[in-house]
Parts: structure tokens; C-alpha cells; sequence
């Protein structure tokens, strides 16, 4: 059989990519090589998705719509069951025997949320070899080790946008029980108490006061626009200041130097992500340079501020009130001092958690799956961690 010139052409050129994958194969622990080997895109075949969630129990029947639970899984068990994936769904996520780790091994896609957070460790990035994509189910990713994530190749998402609004509520409503001293009242009532005095001797009005966001992104922007009305007077401190247009319509004003806006507010509200940089921001030392009697409301995460140093300073009245769903760690243990500190109102994890921002995150998180199963790129802002590097507001 005569063979043509073209074709061997061909056959040569089959011969050279072949070897250059399994020299990208066989490269070992460069960057470029984990990267080849952990791409996105799905191979063909069935996936082992791993969903991590907290157990609703008695009452994951009373709403249809309550998909961030074990029992929900986000409402995707039946539509990725019916493509040949297996969906494992567990609360179990800590400690050397639990059930996450049983599938570590093995698993291509792992879901968690950051209300009930599986901490995705270096360790467990490691251990982890068929491991492609790591999804939150919600906003906010510091549950994984994002260097390690960057480092073995792997895609970290999150669906962004999906609870702002929720979280952005649920700020504006802790600053008004903060401020008109709530919880006290409601307790009277709960214990069957009718003292006034004990509740009007530290309500105030917010109308007037100046109240102080550090970080303006999404939730940020949205918690001053729905302050406007409330006649505050309104800062900021960000990396970067917010459209002039919106801040010239909200009338809130740029603070260049958090030390030197602290001083200026009745009302700390804390919006920035937790980064190497933000972690433990909130220190004694910073803590004292607040105006005495400042209330702070923190739905951010519990890591930004000092554990011990909130829980003097609400002791001695220099926080006058400290309200907020974010502990370090989640869930928060039983003996955690800010339980029992005094003036506080403190919730668990679940201001980015309605019924609304579940069903966004549900949506998202079907979405990106869908899309990652077709080889198909995510929307660009839910990207965390891409192609080695990791998204500017996590650096």
C-alpha cells in the first residue's frame, strides 16, 4: 500500500502532540503540569459531585423552597442523577473520620456554603487528586486555602450577587436594634419584665449620627443607599472609591485612612472580605481608636475581628453594642466568649441565607455545574480562583 507524502505529514505531527501530552503527563509538580491535568472542563464520563450542608431536620418540609439544607441539596440530587453523576450530600465535614473525608479521594466537585462551611484545607486539596472545581453555594470563598486552590490547579467560584441584597437588609436592621437597644426590651417581655428605664437610658435615634462602612463593594453600596433615608451621615473606606455619580446621590463621603474615620463614627459596619490582610484587622489596639461607645455590626466574617479584644471592649462599654452572624469558628462552639459577652446580638450565620438568596444560589450553582459539564466558561465575576490566580479582592 502506497502511502502519501500529505499523510505522513499527518502521521508525524499525530506523533509529536502525542508525546508532548505525556511529557506534560509525566512533568510532576510544576505549575503547568497540575494545571493541564486538573483543567475545568469536564472530561467525558460520570462526575462524583460532593454537596456539604446543614441539616434542617424537623424543618426542611415546612417551605418547598428551603434548597440550602442536607435534606434540599439545592434542589439539583434528581437533575444531576439523571445525567449519570453521583451527588453525595453530607453535614459531616470535620474531624479525621468524617463523612467529607471518606470521598476526598475521589471526588471531582465539591459544594460548600459559608453558612455551614467545609474548611477545604491544603491537606485536603492534596489528598484530593480527582478534584477539578470547587463551588460556594452563596458568596464568600476564605473556607478554602485559595493559595493551595491557585497552586494545584484547580477553578474556585461563587455565586456573586446572589445574597447582597439579603446581607445589605439584615446590616441596616442590626444597626436599628443596636441603636434603639432591642434586645433588652424584648427580653423583658420574654421574662414576663416591664422596666423601662432599663431599655430608654441607651436608645437613641440613627437619624444624625454618622455611621461608617469599611468596604463598598456590593453590599457596602447597597447598605448606604438604604441608609440615605434615615438622614445619616455616611462614610466609606475602600480600596477604591465608588462611582462619583452614586456617591454624590447616596451623599457619602470617602475615607482614604480607616484609623483616621473610626473616630468620626457612632456606627462601624464591617463589609470587607477576609484576607490575609483584613485577618484580625479589628484588634485591640484598633478597637480602641473608635469613638467610645461605638456599636459595630459585623456580616462579614468573625475572623476579621479579634475574638478576645471585642469581648473586652464590650466589657468595658468601649463597644457599646456589637451585632452580627459571623463567628470564627463556624459553627460556633458552645463555650465561644461572644455568646455570652454583654450588649450584643449576635445571630447565627444566616443573613445571606433567606429563602430568596437560596433560591439565587441554587440557581447559580446549576448553572456553573451545567456549564462545567459542557466546557463552557462562568459568568467572569464568579470566578474566584482562575487559571493560577485568584480574584483582586481576595489578594
Amino acid at each position: 500500500m502506497r502511502v502519501s507524502r500529505k499523510s505522513i505529514r499527518n502521521m508525524a505531527m499525530k506523533g509529536v502532540i502525542a508525546s508532548a501530552v505525556r511529557t506534560l503527563a509525566s512533568s510532576g509538580s510544576s505549575a503547568s503540569s497540575t494545571t493541564f491535568t486538573r483543567h475545568l472542563h469536564a472530561s467525558a464520563g460520570s462526575k462524583k459531585i460532593v454537596g456539604v450542608f446543614y441539616k434542617a431536620n424537623e424543618y426542611a418540609e415546612l417551605n418547598p423552597n428551603f434548597l440550602g439544607c442536607e435534606e434540599r441539596a439545592l434542589g439539583i440530587k434528581d437533575w444531576l442523577e439523571s445525567q449519570g453523576h453521583k451527588y453525595i450530600v453530607t453535614d459531616d465535614k470535620d474531624g479525621p473520620d468524617c463523612e467529607l473525608d471518606k470521598h476526598i479521594q475521589d471526588l471531582h466537585v465539591l459544594i460548600s456554603t459559608p453558612f455551614h462551611p467545609a474548611y477545604v484545607t491544603a491537606e485536603r486539596i492534596k489528598k484530593a487528586k480527582n478534584l477539578q472545581l470547587l463551588l460556594t453555594a452563596g458568596v464568600g470563598s476564605d473556607h478554602i486555602d485559595l493559595k493551595a486552590a491557585a497552586a494545584a490547579g484547580l477553578t474556585v467560584a461563587e455565586v456573586t450577587g446572589s445574597n447582597v441584597v439579603s446581607v445589605a437588609e439584615d446590616e441596616l436592621m442590626r444597626i436599628l436594634i443596636l441603636v434603639r437597644n432591642f434586645v433588652p426590651g424584648y427580653t423583658q417581655i420574654v421574662n414576663g419584665e416591664w422596666k423601662v428605664a432599663g431599655i430608654a437610658h441607651r436608645a437613641y435615634d440613627l437619624e444624625g449620627k454618622t455611621v461608617g462602612t469599611v468596604g463598598a463593594g456590593r453590599i457596602g453600596k447597597l447598605l448606604l443607599q438604604r441608609l440615605k433615608p434615615f438622614n445619616c451621615h455616611l462614610l466609606y473606606h475602600d480600596r477604591f472609591k465608588i462611582d462619583p455619580e452614586l456617591e454624590q446621590q447616596i451623599g457619602a463621603k470617602f475615607e482614604e485612612d480607616l484609623d483616621a474615620m473610626l473616630p468620626k463614627c457612632d456606627v462601624i459596619v464591617i463589609n470587607t472580605p477576609l484576607t490575609e490582610k483584613t485577618r484580625g484587622l479589628f484588634d485591640k489596639e484598633r478597637i480602641a481608636k473608635c469613638k467610645k461607645g461605638v456599636l459595630i455590626v459585623n456580616n462579614a466574617r468573625g475572623a476579621i475581628m479579634d475574638t478576645q479584644a471585642v469581648v473586652d471592649a464590650s466589657s468595658s462599654g468601649h463597644i457599646a453594642g456589637y451585632s452580627g452572624d459571623v463567628w470564627n469558628p463556624q459553627p460556633a462552639p458552645k463555650d465561644h466568649p461572644w455568646r455570652y459577652m454583654p450588649n450584643h446580638a449576635m445571630t447565627p450565620h444566616i443573613s445571606g441565607t433567606t429563602i430568596d438568596a437560596q433560591l439565587r444560589y441554587a440557581a447559580g450553582v446549576k448553572d456553573m455545574l451545567d456549564r462545567y459539564f459542557k466546557g463552557e466558561d462562568f459568568p467572569a465575576q464568579n470566578y474566584i480562583v482562575k487559571d493560577g490566580k485568584i480574584a483582586s479582592q481576595y489578594q
